[in-house]
């Protein structure tokens, strides 16, 4: 039959129109005609209202509710229409119940935020969350007769703020206070294992070569086994059994999230608000900075009672990328802290190895000074002048190599904390003035004042007096070398509170950025100009840790170009201590008098010194006698000792203390040859080298550069500016003079480049097995040994348009290199010919348009050709290495060729990149037969790159 509608169910919507089809007549409520006026009126309210609303009418709890609350029961509506609640909701009943007990009961209305309840409103148990208020409902009577009920679902902020909860723990357990990885895992697992709601287990896999090795794991009750007894501890990347990827970890670990299903067949773990067992999980990646390799697999549950739907795969995105980033963090921390282990090993290993070799040192020292002074001693048996002057010299480096040990020895014993002050009550004042007084003559000599003002101070002061010599004379050594005109002044003063030491200069001064780092070893400050680059760069680190050992603090102001003043404070409390018992250490003024002694030779004339020919020297056919060699070393005994060797050979020596000073003294007075130091003040060698190519004037000027600096970084550096040869200290004087006489005779006979000459018999080295000058190993002196004869040195030259100058050159390549030049050389396989080869290649370039790089870099890679065929081939056939260089529209190349064996050798400290050097500046080929070897580097003309 047909039912009557009613306008009772209008402007209901949805919901509305389905109560108004339904027939109330068959539920508890009866027909809606003999409804009361105030269930009529209370369904108005419930079905014009947009907020969740549910009204609950008679002892059978039927249901009215409008569109919003369908949404929240999902697929029970319509059902639950006019249905008792109990039946609806019957898996939350127990929850809802005394609250709607309650309302019906006392009248009184009540109010939950955030209720938690378990629906089954989309297939599965669910975890949901309600703020709730049940207010009573009357009848026409007054009288309570059900429960209307309005509420909003807030689930997601529930389950929202939960999640961020454990992402904030994570956070926070993962912020880097621990030691290891291993510690940070099972920090972030603790903080996963207390929210099981939202993850009821979990496992971090870390990646370990082929296998994932789990790092820690948790879930369930603590102790209980069933995860850790279900999930392996290792698992084979490359194992395709099942077993292997029942937890999809292989995958994960290729960068792919993975599904995990079938959970609860292989671990039974309880989950969620009421205990329902897991059934599924998630194998997630942990991302690292390489996309295609993980870091490892972080294996997640997901809860039985919430939907993996897209806001639960996100949370887990986060707690990924939280964990990751804590194991990152965990893993640079660790290597960090390995590094810093490591380090401070091998700086253990150094001080040690700095405090051994010092000790070591102090035998061959003494055997060598003892004998020195009691040569320079011996009245009866005198020494003839020009012995003592070499004694003397021996005498004085060989002290001044006791002062470095002792230095080293002292900063070695302090950084290892092994460093003792013997503490004695001295004078403090006259101590000071008495080590003030020793630098006197040195100072005035360099034209400079010195000041002393130590009056007598209240009382004794106790301290070490020799640790206090090092500190003055380091501080008066650093004005000394840093001072060129003015004063220096040295004062002693005292408060109630401290004694100081001042030391101020009137020098170039420092550059407040330097300041910071000024008492670190080792540190100089790049670019300053002083009297001399020698010196190891630990005096005032020393000056630092001596003044910290005697309970002080050092301190210093500086302008530039106004003066520095350093301050040694020390406080009453520091210098009234015990005093040790026990002998004084003896040598007391040794570190001042060698201090001076170093300094004298910073001193020299700076207008440099002339050693004119020895009267009876060399042969008198020597065409090279009266050749001019100006000689630029910054250390007085090495100048003086190159003034007598070179001097000796028949040769006028200028010596000058600086690079700027050679410059000047080449213009003024052009040499045959330049012997340059490269550390020295104000102009360093390289500097002055690039300077003299860059000058057409002195381009051709033959430049022997001879230097402490050892290995081929060094030589590199050298040769590609443009040094003819490069000489490691210490040598053998023969082979100086031998590589100075070939550089002479090169220049001479072959002034432009334009052709060559044979070259006499003296031209060679006359050293036997000469090392190269590239070579870092220690130079032993050899008795010069008879002269080796060269072949010719041969060249012929071909330009385009033009006949070739010394006959016909023929394009052996065949792929059209030689159209613009070709030419070629033979040098005596001899380590100076390198030399002669940079020089007779970079003339022959001279005239083409050849990027200047590509110039340099071809220079440095057949040098190195030049070298492995002098050392690498035995037996030659012919003692010769033929170089040929062809030119053509966009290439170069040069060929080397020697004429014997190849033997390779084993490259020693810093040997051995020869072929790495060849690679990185050409295109490379060697081809080795049993008549030679020939090694072809080639490039394109104009790329520098």
């Amino acid at each position: 039959m047909t039912r009557p509608r009613t306008d009772l169910f209008d402007d209901g919507g949805d919901t509305g129109r389905l109560m108004a089809e339904l027939d109330w007549a068959d539920t508890p409520l009866g027909a809606v005609s003999g409804w009361p006026q105030s269930l009529r009126a209370a369904v108005r309210v419930v079905l014009s209202s947009r907020y969740p609303m549910l009204l609950l009418w008679g002892d059978r709890l039927s249901q009215l509710y409008n569109d919003a609350y369908s949404a929240l029961i999902g697929d029970k509506h319509p059902a639950a229409l006019g249905d008792d609640v109990r039946v609806t909701l019957a898996e939350g009943w127990d929850v809802l119940a005394p609250l709607i007990q309650q309302a019906m009961t006392t009248g009184v209305a009540s109010w939950v935020p955030a209720l938690q309840l378990l629906l089954e409103r989309a297939g599965y148990r669910e975890e949901a969350y309600f703020s709730v208020s049940h207010a009573p409902a009357r009848d026409d009577d007054g009288r309570t007769v059900g429960v209307l009920t309005v509420c909003s679902e807030v689930t997601e902020q529930v389950v929202g703020e939960r999640r961020l909860r454990l992402l904030r723990d994570l956070s926070l357990r993962g912020d880097g206070r621990t030691v290891d990885v291993d510690a940070t895992c099972a920090r972030l697992i603790d903080a996963i294992g207390a929210h099981p709601l939202d993850v009821p287990f979990a496992a971090i896999y870390l990646r370990d070569g082929a296998v994932l090795r789990r790092t820690a794991c948790a879930g369930g009750d603590p102790g209980h086994p069933a995860v850790t007894g279900a999930l392996p501890d290792v698992v084979d990347l490359a194992d395709p059994s099942p077993a292997a990827r029942a937890w999809a970890l292989p995958d994960a670990a290729q960068g792919r999230p993975t599904d995990v299903t079938g959970v609860a067949d292989r671990l039974t773990l309880p989950a969620g608000p009421w205990g329902d067992p897991t059934a599924a999980a998630l194998a997630l990646p942990l991302p690292s900075a390489a996309e295609d390799q993980p870091l490892g697999v972080l294996l997640a549950g997901v809860s039985p009672n919430r939907e993996l739907d897209e806001a639960y795969r996100s949370f887990y995105q986060l707690l990924t990328q939280q964990v990751s980033m804590a194991v990152r963090n965990a893993k640079e921390y660790e290597q960090e802290r390995r590094r810093a282990e490591t380090l401070a090993e091998l700086d253990r290993v150094k001080t040690t190895f700095f405090t051994n070799v010092s000790h070591e040192f102090r035998t061959p020292l003494t055997l060598m000074l003892g004998p020195l002074a009691d040569a320079l001693a011996d009245t009866a048996a005198p020494l003839a002048p020009g012995q003592r002057e070499r004694v003397e010299t021996a005498w004085r480096n060989a002290t001044r190599l006791l002062t470095l040990v002792n230095s080293l020895l002292t900063f070695s014993s302090l950084e290892a904390g092994r460093a003792r002050s013997d503490a004695r009550e001295v004078d403090l004042a006259a101590l000071t003035a008495e080590l003030a007084s020793v630098f006197r003559a040195a100072v005035e000599r360099a034209g400079l004042a010195l000041e002393v003002d130590c009056p007598p101070l209240p009382r004794p002061v106790t301290l070490d007096p020799v640790n206090w010599e090092r500190i003055v004379t380091n501080l008066l050594s650093n004005a000394l070398k840093y001072t060129f005109i003015g004063r220096i002044r040295i004062a002693v003063d005292a408060d109630h509170d401290e004694v100081r030491l001042t030391v101020a200069d009137t020098g170039i001064g420092i550059a407040e950025a330097d300041l910071p780092k000024l008492f670190e070893r080792f540190h100089r400050v790049q670019g300053a100009r002083s009297r001399s680059h020698e010196g190891t760069g630990i005096g005032l680190a020393l000056v630092h840790e001596l003044t910290r050992l005697e309970g002080g603090e050092v301190r210093v102001t500086s302008q530039v170009g106004v003066g520095t003043a350093f301050t040694v404070a020390l406080p009453w409390s520091a210098a009234r201590r015990a005093v040790t018992t026990g002998p004084a250490a003896n040598g007391r003024g040794d570190v001042a008098r060698a201090a001076v002694s170093e300094a004298a030779g910073w001193l020299a004339d700076p207008g440099g010194s002339i050693a004119e020919p020895a009267a009876a020297s060399g042969p008198a056919a020597d065409e090279l006698a009266g050749a001019r060699i100006l000689v630029a070393d910054d250390n007085s005994d090495m100048r003086a000792y190159l003034s007598r060797l070179l001097a000796g050979q028949g040769w006028r020596v200028r010596s000058v203390t600086d690079g700027r000073q050679a410059l000047d003294a080449i213009h003024r007075e052009p040499p045959d040859l330049l012997l340059t130091d490269v550390m020295m003040p104000v102009l360093d060698g390289f500097d002055l080298v690039r300077r003299l190519r860059a000058d057409p004037a002195t381009r051709a000027l033959p430049v022997l550069v001879l230097s402490a600096r050892a290995g081929e970084e060094a030589s590199v550096v050298g040769l590609s500016l443009g040094a003819d040869d490069y000489l490691v200290k210490p040598f053998a004087a023969a082979e100086l003079i031998a590589r100075i006489r070939a550089a002479i005779r090169r220049a001479r006979t072959d002034p432009s480049g334009d052709d060559a000459t044979a070259p006499t018999a003296d031209d060679s080295l006359s050293v036997r097995d000469a090392p190269r000058s590239t070579r870092s190993t220690e130079a032993t002196a050899v008795a010069p040994a008879p002269p080796v004869a060269e072949p010719a040195v041969r060249a012929t030259t071909a330009t385009a348009g033009g006949e070739p100058a010394g006959g016909s050159v023929v394009d052996a390549a065949g792929d059209g290199l030689g159209d613009i030049l070709a030419a070629e050389w033979t040098y005596p396989s001899v380590p100076t010919s390198a030399a002669a080869l940079r020089r007779d290649v970079r003339l022959a370039l001279d005239e083409l348009d050849v990027h200047p790089d590509v110039v340099e870099d071809l220079l440095l890679a057949a040098s190195e050709a030049m070298n492995n065929a002098v050392e690498h081939a035995q037996r030659p056939s012919r003692p010769e290495v033929q170089v040929r260089l062809q030119v053509g529209d966009d290439r170069i190349r040069i060929s080397v060729r020697d004429f014997g064996t190849w033997r390779d050798r084993r490259p020693a400290m810093d040997r051995g990149r020869g072929a790495l050097l060849m690679n990185a500046y050409g295109d490379v080929r060697l081809v080795s037969t049993g008549e030679g070897t020939t090694v072809t580097i080639e490039r394109t003309l104009t790329d520098p790159a």
